[in-house]
């Protein structure tokens, strides 16, 4: 996903939990401040992850965009072989599930099998 369309996403979902605050609120008009702050936080929490997974799939298209000076091996230093597209799912500090896609990388002088790759 490039960036442009990422953000407009990420933008829509700000909206989303702006206008949703703000209705929880005025039906709960007598919450507690750590109840408010439960809320928000889970809320933030589907936006932080989905911001946090468009941004890691990013980086790692544009690692293996980069010609010559693509994704290196971190044990030997040679250039790494793209193998083809691999999922994984990745927990957020918040709980949250994140699955990103990326290539993974092998190593043809030490045989070293990385993902994500860097």
């Amino acid at each position: 996903m490039k960036g442009d369309e990422a953000g407009k996403q990420w933008q829509g979902m700000s909206e989303e939990i702006i206008a949703g605050m703000t209705e929880w609120r005025k039906q709960r008009p007598n919450a507690r401040f750590s109840e408010i702050e439960a809320e928000l936080d889970r809320r933030m929490s589907e936006l932080r992850a989905k911001m946090l997974g468009d941004l890691a799939m990013q980086s790692s298209q544009s690692e293996w965009e980069g010609g010559e000076d693509g994704p290196k091996c971190p044990k030997c230093g040679a250039k790494l072989v793209g193998k083809g597209k691999k999922k994984r799912k990745l927990q957020t500090t918040g709980g949250r599930e994140v699955e990103i896609e990326r290539e993974y990388g092998v190593c043809p002088a030490c045989g070293a099998g990385i993902f994500p790759p860097g």
